[in-house]
């Protein structure tokens, strides 16, 4: 039986004009990280609850199993999804 590879819980908060989200985005892509997006512009109560548990009012904010990455930070989202 083929060992299932469980797919870490992955968020990433953004608006449309960040251009720092667009390149989160891509490169969860690329290493075909599944995610969900969250533009905090048009949802007020993601941006509230972004601030709440990070202090943070920039994006990206990247949750990866409830941890959060601020900005583009690759080497810190290659080790959270274990990328090589």
């Amino acid at each position: 039986m083929a060992e299932e590879v469980r797919q870490p819980q992955v968020v990433v908060f953004t608006t449309p004009t960040c251009s720092w989200c667009k390149k989160t985005k891509q490169y969860l892509m690329e290493h075909r990280i599944r995610f969900r997006e969250v533009d905090i512009s048009r949802d007020q109560q993601a941006a509230k609850d972004l601030v709440r548990r990070t202090n943070q009012m920039g994006v990206p904010v990247t949750l990866i199993n409830s941890k959060p990455v601020i900005g583009f930070n690759k080497p810190e989202i290659d080790r959270l999804l274990n990328i090589k």
